[in-house]
C-alpha cells in the first residue's frame, strides 16, 4: 500500500499542473468525494462538510431559491451517478478549505466545504 498525505497541497499541485488529468469519481460512504487523476495516479479524497449549488447565469430562473444543504448534496450525488464525466474541478483553496465542481451537463455549480484533504499515493 501506498502513502497516505493529510494535506490539501498535494491535489492543488496536482490540479495546476494538469488540470484536465483529474476527474471526479465517486462519493463514498464515509462521506468522501473521490478525486483521480490519470496523470500522477493519486487519488485524492475531499470529506465533504457542506455543498452548496448554484446554477448558471443562463439558467438561473429570477426569484428561485437555492436549495438547501442536504438538498444541494443530493443534488450532487444525483449529478455524479447520472453524468459522472461532465465533473470537473475547477477551484480549490486549501487555505479556505473549499472546492468547486461544475457539472457541464446540467451547469450547476457545487461549492464544497472540505473538512479534511487526503491524497493515496497508488
Amino acid at each position: 500500500m501506498g502513502q497516505v498525505f493529510h494535506s490539501g497541497a498535494f491535489l492543488q499541485q496536482c490540479w495546476s499542473v494538469h488540470p484536465l488529468c483529474v476527474s471526479v469519481r465517486r462519493i463514498t460512504s464515509d462521506n468522501q468525494l473521490a478525486l483521480a487523476c490519470t496523470s500522477c495516479r493519486f487519488a485524492h479524497y475531499l470529506t465533504l462538510g457542506s455543498v452548496v449549488v448554484g446554477t448558471s447565469v443562463e439558467q438561473e430562473p429570477s426569484g428561485q431559491a437555492s436549495p438547501g444543504r442536504a438538498q444541494a448534496q443530493s443534488q450532487l450525488v444525483g449529478c455524479l451517478s447520472a453524468h459522472a464525466t461532465a465533473l470537473s474541478l475547477r477551484e480549490m483553496d486549501v487555505f479556505d478549505d473549499r472546492a468547486v465542481i461544475r457539472c457541464a451537463e446540467c451547469r450547476r455549480h457545487y461549492a464544497v466545504h472540505v473538512t479534511a484533504f487526503e491524497t493515496h499515493q497508488k
